[in-house]
């Protein structure tokens, strides 16, 4: 259950009146591998084995489908029980200290973590940078993002959600999510196109969140070309997208877009 109704009392155009309204649930997760506590996240109680898997190859504990051998959700508990192929050298991430290991739904990923996935950078370094050949019309982009938002009610209905979705060159829906936090969100269409087992070098990730560093690490390691947002882009994102190649843009509404670095890959 991740939604419930409330009474409010309501104030429009000087008249107040009582009424019902749709708000969202945040659950915290506990993600176990191997036996041993990894990370608490705070997220909405769903699609959690996309948002654990595509959590586990952000940071880069896995870099396929194939590196998990069982997946088990105990939504009682509040639990996801991982097991992997081999084990892990957890030792930088049990040196964290117990607030570091939780992830909410504003903070995007703490700095421990973020180390965790540059570490993982240098072996796309120049990946993304080799796919400038890819080109597409502007009009793919405005087209997903209106896609993206009739995929993701749960922002209109209640105000409190952000959405993820990742398309193909054509412009055509892979998968679509929602969440509290805008990075889960982002881990859920991530761990998504993993389950698929499809690439992501020739895929668009679109989000409803500001494009911050942390989202834009994300996408660098998945390898994906092209991302782009209803909201702004910040330095830090826009830093991280012309180091590594990826053609960033915000603003993306209506007929109009900002597109913040590798413009060349947008055609009108």
């Amino acid at each position: 259950m991740y939604q419930r109704k409330v009474n409010i009392t309501k104030i429009h155009k000087d008249v107040k009146k009582e009424e019902i309204d749709l708000v969202l649930i945040e659950s915290p997760i506990d993600i176990v591998v191997n036996s041993e506590p990894l990370v608490n996240i705070i997220c909405l109680d769903k699609d959690l084995k996309e948002l654990t898997i595509g959590f586990l190859f952000s940071i880069g504990i896995i870099n396929n489908i194939e590196d998990i051998s069982i997946i088990k959700i105990d939504q009682l508990e509040g639990k996801v029980y991982v097991e992997l192929e081999k084990s892990i050298d957890n030792s930088k991430i049990l040196e964290m200290n117990p607030v570091s290991r939780i992830i909410d739904t504003t903070c995007g990923i703490p700095s421990p973590w973020r180390n965790l996935i540059k570490d993982k950078l240098e072996e796309v370094k120049n990946s993304v940078h080799s796919k400038e050949s890819i080109t597409l019309d502007a009009d793919i982009i405005f087209s997903a993002m209106t896609k993206m938002q009739k995929e993701t009610p749960l922002f209109k209905e209640t105000g409190g959600c952000h959405g993820a979705a990742i398309f193909d060159l054509e412009g055509n829906l892979v998968t679509a999510s929602e969440d509290i936090g805008r990075h889960n969100a982002i881990d859920k269409v991530i761990g998504a196109l993993l389950l698929k087992k499809e690439p992501f070098n020739n895929k668009i990730l679109t989000s409803t969140g500001r494009l911050t560093g942390d989202s834009v690490l994300k996408a660098v390691r998945a390898q994906i070309p092209i991302v782009a947002s209803l909201s702004a882009a910040i330095e830090s994102g826009i830093r991280l997208a012309f180091s590594y190649g990826i053609t960033l843009i915000g603003f993306a509404r209506g007929k109009r877009m900002n597109i913040y670095t590798n413009p060349n890959r947008i055609k009108i």
